[in-house]
């Protein structure tokens, strides 16, 4: 796997500065004709009267946060995108992993912000959508991130072994740092978390899986580093009451994929946007993020390995 981490790596784009600017119809100023201003009036009319009719983008987000957050974070990404692009977006937050994969599979979506294992399973199950872009980690200036375990800091439970015989927090079978790269490993060290665990949680996502841990529902919660960084600024967890037992191998990042419907155009427009976004637009999923990076469908091969080798493939996949 480190070939293909090293490829993904080659693929990262400095982050651009140049914005694509919309053409920009200027009113004529004092002093021009009646018959001139009309004309030009005219040409200006014409062309809103275009953006309005441009079909509205449906943006699906997956719920990763809590809503409040997100919703608080779509706002700026809302605004930006609008201006961007000369049309209206349209942010849906799913309310569960399996939702926001049902609405690409039925085709409601235009622009879905995913997991690598949601997108995943979105292919399989038959949606035509292709990754584009990916946060670049603010932490580590890469376009990946890490699965981590974390448990209190009085917590008896030193090692992911300890966890035998305790109550964990996943996020959802859907989720790829909440879940996979954790049931991965268990697997390896011949962990069951049915049969070896005292609880079983799935939170449904990450800002609750680490906050059944904050309020002693789970004696350890599944999450990822980008998370348990951002929820130590809003949440109860600390530095100094929380400990990480245990870290994932880099996992290429959460891809924001699109429709293959889109034009090519809208689809550089696209690009652009996401490439050039503005310091202090945040990555909605829960990123602490540094700008973007294209990414392709065979950066996250590595995660369907993993899919594979724990039998999670859909046998209804087409």
């Amino acid at each position: 796997m480190g070939t293909q981490q090293q490829a993904f790596r080659n693929r990262l784009l400095s982050k651009s500065r140049f914005l694509t600017l919309a053409v920009i119809f200027t009113l004529l100023g004092a002093g021009c004709t009646k018959n001139i201003f009309s004309k030009h009036q005219s040409i200006l009319n014409s062309a809103v009267s275009s953006n309005n009719h441009l079909s509205i983008l449906k943006i699906g987000v997956l719920p990763t946060q809590s809503r409040t957050e997100q919703e608080r974070m779509v706002k700026p990404l809302d605004d930006y995108l609008e201006k961007s692009l000369g049309r209206q977006v349209d942010f849906q937050i799913a309310n569960n992993y399996q939702e926001i994969v049902d609405w690409l599979v039925q085709g409601k979506l235009d622009i879905a912000y995913l997991g690598p294992v949601t997108y995943l399973e979105a292919i399989e199950k038959g949606a035509k959508v292709e990754p584009l872009v990916a946060p670049i980690d603010k932490h580590t200036g890469q376009p990946w991130y890490r699965s981590c375990i974390i448990v209190k800091a009085d917590s008896p439970i030193k090692t992911i072994k300890d966890l035998k015989g305790k109550r964990v927090a996943f996020v959802d079978k859907s989720s790829t740092s909440g879940y996979l790269m954790a049931a991965a490993t268990l697997k390896k060290l011949k962990i069951n978390p049915n049969r070896d665990f005292a609880q079983v949680i799935f939170a449904g996502s990450h800002s609750k899986s680490m906050g059944a841990l904050e309020n002693g529902i789970a004696d350890a919660s599944v999450t990822n580093i980008s998370s348990y960084l951002k929820r130590q600024k809003i949440g109860k967890l600390t530095h100094e009451n929380s400990r990480v037992i245990w870290k994932s191998a880099p996992i290429p990042h959460s891809p924001i994929v699109i429709s293959q419907k889109l034009s090519p155009e809208l689809i550089q427009q696209l690009k652009q946007a996401f490439i050039s976004s503005p310091d202090g637009i945040e990555d909605i999923v829960g990123t602490e993020s540094a700008g973007y990076t294209l990414v392709i469908a065979s950066d996250y091969a590595p995660i369907q390995e993993l899919r594979q080798e724990l039998n999670l493939i859909s046998t209804s996949a087409k």
